[in-house]
């Protein structure tokens, strides 16, 4: 019997990191509404706090990958889940605005910065050969998905014995993986004198190229016009996930009436169906073109943002449907994003570039997350933001049409130093 490659228990093992940090990041959109409450602090003020917590998300990424590659991918994961344990327990006992920017904020946006849709590059790239687009597909499933399956529980929680509760429970979930991490996660597959998986015999002389430094590769990167087009419609993505629908979905629903546990169900559905979609994502990528893959999901999930005012009035039966919709477009750009990242600027240097077009991703998220809030303030209604959100995923699925193949393809010299 065919003995399991280690890179199937690495990607198991991150899957879980990705799936419990994603949903400690979500958990203050279950609690904006108890903090609003208890504290008196402005829908808005919160806001803020979620908004470094994802600007931090995304900016710390390119910088992980220079510290993955230095210190180790165990040590790393092992450091951002200690962090985000104590974190969000030490919350519980917060009474200021200042310790919710600093500990939900600053703390737990570094944590989840480390362990964030880099990581799932990393790994995909680092341990698989064949099936690299299915992997990176369930991986990215896991950092979208684990905010939206945790919430109906959270959310419960938070009904009946109070907000802090359901941090504990956060920072309990945070610990449990923190030893799973150290028991199973390897650095390299050489570590273990494993090629990876699907990759064939190669020359024992080959030096590989090590990947640039953060800034190093930011220089070169933004000197290609494939950087600018990726980033640009990343920074639309985050806005229209993370930032609008994934912060305030459950706040909108609470403005028409709808129940919080509700609502957070809705989201879950968005989790589930996520699986499906960015996986299946994955597979497509594989076989299909990446920029027809993008126009597609970024245009369809546009048309959904512009209609859902219209799905928000007719009550929690409409919202049905939009979850299923939206949850399978939820972050199905990261497979073709990667991909074509690969293509532009090559194999040792995804992680890195890919860390600053998610860097993007979460700039757009946090100013989304920060507007809507916003928004929600000063007109009484979230409206205006899924209009704007929706206009704009609508031109980044347009940019996709307006480029060719050749934008993609590795016209850069070899920058990189062997080791």
């Amino acid at each position: 019997m065919k003995r399991l490659h280690y890179a199937w228990i690495i990607a198991a093992v991150t899957f879980v990191v990705l799936l419990i940090t994603a949903g400690v990041r979500a958990t203050p959109g279950v609690l904006m509404v108890p903090l609003e409450t208890e504290f008196g602090w402005s829908r808005s003020a919160i806001s803020a706090a979620v908004a470094i917590n994802i600007a931090l998300f995304g900016l710390i990424g390119p910088f992980a990958a220079s510290v993955i590659d230095r210190w180790g991918l165990r040590r790393t994961v092992a450091a951002a889940l200690a962090l985000l344990s104590s974190s969000v327990a030490l919350s519980t006992g917060m009474h200021a605005q200042w310790q919710l920017m600093l500990l939900w904020g600053v703390l737990v946006g570094t944590g989840t910065g480390v362990t964030s849709m880099v990581l799932a590059a990393i790994v995909a790239t680092r341990w698989f050969e064949a099936r690299r687009g299915l992997v990176l597909g369930a991986l990215s499933a896991a950092n979208a998905t684990g905010q939206l399956v945790f919430l109906p529980t959270l959310a419960r929680v938070t009904d009946q014995q109070g907000w802090r509760s359901a941090a504990f429970i956060v920072s309990f979930a945070a610990a449990v993986v923190l030893v799973i991490a150290l028991a199973l996660l390897r650095n390299r597959p050489e570590d273990l004198g494993l090629r990876r998986y699907g990759q064939p015999p190669v020359d024992t002389g080959h030096i590989p190229a090590r990947a640039m430094a953060p800034f190093e590769a930011l220089a070169l990167a933004v000197r290609s016009r494939a950087f600018w087009i990726l980033a640009g419609t990343f920074f639309v993505c985050g806005a229209s996930t993370n930032g609008l629908i994934g912060t305030h979905l459950i706040a909108a629903c609470h403005d028409y009436g709808i129940p919080q546990v509700r609502s957070a169900q809705l989201l879950a559905v968005m989790g589930i169906f996520d699986i499906l979609g960015t996986t299946a994502s994955g597979w497509l990528t594989d076989r299909y073109s990446s920029r027809h893959l993008l126009f597609g999901y970024y245009t369809l999930r546009g048309l959904s943002l512009l209609y859902l005012p219209f799905t928000l009035s007719t009550g929690a039966h409409g919202l049905a449907w939009f979850a299923v919709f939206y949850g399978l477009d939820w972050i199905a750009t990261v497979p073709p994003t990667v991909r074509l990242t690969g293509e532009a600027f090559g194999r040792e240097n995804t992680g890195v570039v890919y860390g600053w077009i998610g860097a993007s991703h979460q700039i757009g998220a946090s100013l989304a997350a920060f507007g809507a809030g916003t928004i929600r303030s000063v007109l009484g209604d979230y409206q205006l933001a899924f209009w704007i959100a929706g206009g704009l995923c609508v031109i980044a699925g347009l940019s996709f049409l307006t480029i060719g193949r050749t934008t993609f393809a590795r016209s850069q010299p070899q920058a990189a130093v062997a080791v």
